[in-house]
């Protein structure tokens, strides 16, 4: 069986995949990726179906080495990447030999880098899916953050990744732009959108996978009576808790939630809050469902080009 082992862990590396839908009625977090485009890319570069499972790597890098030789690729945040002291660059397919060591090295841009390997990357699922929830110990590699050490199991190559980023399709542009110092998210606006409107938020170093704290003009969640009745809310709601300092409801949020909610970011700008880190400035824009609509429409079309049209089952044939 193909492995991969992790020589240094880097800040937080987990094992992320599409998420562990259809569970939130029990309670159980979506999860998943921060940056599903990203993911997704990396996944059609090296011949995965879209779900397959990365190494989510956030802020600093690990070093990994590949115990057999593998097709990989690694989108994201841009980082300083050499496979045995060779750069290598993001964004492409690498063939990585048996014994070979990835590392990444400076963060240039953007919080969260995946990396894929052709088969993906093959620990058990639970509840339908490989993603680790750090807080409730599920899923990934022993439901916790990678420690140097670990070995993980690769599934078998399914479909050929693409051999060159310039083919018949031509180049396959960056889609959308990775954040550089903050960033404008577009939302539907709910009944406290005023509070935010016009308003820049830093995202505060008490930010983790569950939600982005907000440091800012203090806000207020007035006219809500019902504000303390919890009720299901989505990846990317935009709370208001009674501190008046906005949390941002990122991947591994509570399936329900009690504060006032006043805007919710639209599903094609979540990738852009995904690579937001401490430090990064937020504007909120609203926007119409319509154009909702259009944008995701065009951040799907752009995943076609990595994809190739074609997405089987999860790691391609043979994957458990």
């Amino acid at each position: 069986m193909a492995m991969l082992r992790i020589l240094r862990p880097g800040l937080l590396t987990t094992v992320q995949d599409s998420g562990r839908w259809g569970h939130q009625a029990q309670g159980v977090p979506v999860s998943g990726v921060m940056d599903a485009y990203s993911h997704r890319r990396a996944n059609g570069l090296v011949g995965n179906a879209h779900d397959a499972a990365t190494l989510e790597v956030t802020l600093m890098g690990p070093q990994v080495e590949f115990v057999e030789g593998a097709a990989i690729a690694v989108c994201g945040a841009q980082f300083r990447l050499t496979l045995d002291e060779s750069l290598v660059p993001m964004d492409e397919v690498i063939a990585a030999e048996s014994g070979s060591c990835l590392r990444f090295g400076e963060r240039m841009k953007g919080a969260r880098a995946y990396l894929a390997v052709a088969g993906g990357v093959d620990v058990p699922r639970v509840l339908g899916s490989r993603s680790t929830h750090v807080l409730t110990r599920m899923g990934g590699h022993e439901g916790r953050a990678l420690r140097a050490g670990d070995v993980l199991p690769i599934g078998k190559r399914g479909r050929v990744p693409f051999s060159s980023p310039s083919s018949e399709k031509g180049t396959r542009p960056l889609f959308p732009p990775l954040p550089d110092g903050g960033a404008r998210l577009r939302v539907i606006a709910g009944a406290l959108m005023g509070e935010l409107a016009g308003k820049r938020f830093t995202v505060s170093p008490q930010s983790d996978r569950m939600g982005y704290r907000l440091d800012g003009p203090a806000q207020t969640s007035r006219g809500t009576s019902a504000e303390l009745i919890s009720r299901p809310v989505p990846t990317g709601a935009v709370q208001i808790p009674p501190s008046g300092q906005p949390i941002l409801l990122m991947a591994d949020h509570a399936t329900s939630g009690g504060y006032a909610v006043a805007a919710t970011v639209i599903s094609a700008d979540l990738p852009v809050a995904g690579q937001l880190a401490p430090g990064d400035w937020i504007e909120f824009t609203p926007c119409s469902l319509a154009e909702a609509d259009e944008a995701l429409r065009a951040l799907e079309s752009s995943l076609a080009a990595f994809s190739d049209g074609s997405e089987g089952g999860e790691g391609g044939e043979g994957a458990a």
